[in-house]
């Protein structure tokens, strides 16, 4: 400025040179010459800005932040506090304030040591499934586990919450995966007991007829012509593991705000959260075209999400199961019958594909077990009582 006062330099020169206009540069010659060097520092330099919220309003933010939305994250409570509170304010400027305040700490982002991997191109070509398990109702209910779905493509979720991780669980949860978006084309999913059978041996004429050793969850995706792919780590199935992370801070905390305890409650308050979960964070597959596939007509969903189990078939035509025992009520030359145990607890024996009729025996015959005494009683030996015996002892006069 001082080159353009003393004609060294022209007015244009300078704005070219410090990216602002010559406009600006006149305004800012003319002040240095009446002021000074000063004449540079702009006029708003130490004031406060006109749209800084008042300490007020900082305080009543805070005040309902400790009241009822201790505990959540800064975005979540800004999300909560304009859809609740009617109040609209950044999630930067909250954390700000909650961080001066005590009430939330900094976060360092965990350092990234895997291999990025691409979304798959369409929806349904590939599923990522796994369990939960956590205190989702915060000591207001019995521990859960939650069964969540994700599409690798779009990040559409699908989630239900069940007592525990077993084979019936699982296989309710995919039955209302299939009726809400169809069979996918391969579910991702880890090696816990349930998807992927670890004990157990084939015989030698299974292994000749090309056998494999299959769970029961493995069995019926099989049949359902769904490829399954098991994780050799969490990491490999990130996508679902960081669902779980983001649900069990904000799923948790919706939860609370409606006092979900119960499981029928949490999977109502699913049913509304989802859909409205989905359209906010899922995105657009890279290719157009849904790979889920319809249940066909000749495809029976019961028989095929099922326990299914081998029992041999007595010659009084009963068979025994989970210690109870069974009278089938039609002859059949069968050695081996197929015991299904639905999804809503009833249960089904099958020769093949033909239905057998049965009924359950309450009530069996009591044989009474004789007990033999290895010491006492021994074959072809007389009975000789032991020298410490009772008997021995009342003879000589030594018994007490």
């Amino acid at each position: 400025m001082r080159k353009v006062l003393d004609g060294e330099l022209k007015q244009v020169a300078i704005s070219e040179a410090i990216g602002i206009s010559d406009r600006q540069v006149r305004r800012i010659v003319k002040r240095v010459r009446l002021e000074g060097e000063i004449g540079i520092v702009h006029r708003l330099r130490g004031m406060e800005s006109n749209r800084k919220y008042g300490d007020w309003f900082k305080e009543r933010v805070i005040g309902i932040y400790r009241s009822k939305y201790e505990g959540f994250g800064p975005l979540l409570a800004s999300e909560k506090l304009e859809e609740q509170e009617k109040i609209k304010l950044s999630d930067e400027t909250l954390r700000k304030w909650l961080i001066e305040e005590g009430l939330w700490q900094k976060k360092r982002g965990r350092r990234k040591h895997r291999m990025w991997r691409e979304r798959k191109a369409r929806l349904g070509e590939m599923v990522q499934m796994d369990g939960s398990h956590h205190d989702w109702f915060e000591g207001r209910g019995a521990r859960c586990v939650l069964m969540g779905y994700i599409d690798d493509a779009t990040g559409r979720v699908y989630a239900r919450f069940c007592e525990y991780e077993g084979t019936i669980p699982v296989m309710e949860s995919f039955r209302g995966y299939i009726r809400k978006h169809g069979i996918p084309a391969s579910v991702y999913l880890d090696r816990h007991s349930t998807y992927k059978q670890t004990t157990g041996k084939l015989t030698i004429e299974e292994e000749l007829e090309g056998k494999e050793l299959l769970s029961e969850y493995e069995r019926a995706l099989k049949e359902l012509s769904v490829k399954v792919i098991h994780a050799n780590s969490p990491q490999a199935k990130g996508r679902v593991e960081r669902l779980f992370r983001t649900f069990q801070d904000r799923v948790i905390k919706e939860m609370r705000l409606k006092w979900v305890k119960t499981i029928e409650e949490a999977n109502t308050f699913l049913e509304e959260y989802l859909p409205v979960y989905n359209e906010r964070f899922s995105v657009i597959a890279r290719e157009k075209g849904d790979m889920h596939r319809k249940a066909s007509r000749g495809m029976n969903l019961e028989r095929i999400l099922c326990i299914k189990t081998q029992r041999a078939l007595r010659n009084d035509f009963t068979v025994a199961h989970n210690k109870k025992l069974y009278q089938v009520l039609e002859e059949t030359r069968a050695e081996k019958v197929t015991v299904e145990e639905l999804l809503d607890g009833t249960l089904k024996i099958y020769h093949k594909d033909q239905k057998l009729r049965y009924k359950e025996i309450e009530y069996r015959p009591y044989m009474p077990i004789k007990r033999k005494d290895k010491q006492y009683q021994q074959a072809g030996k007389p009975c000789i009582p032991p020298a410490d015996h009772p008997w021995r002892r009342f003879k000589t006069g030594t018994a007490a």
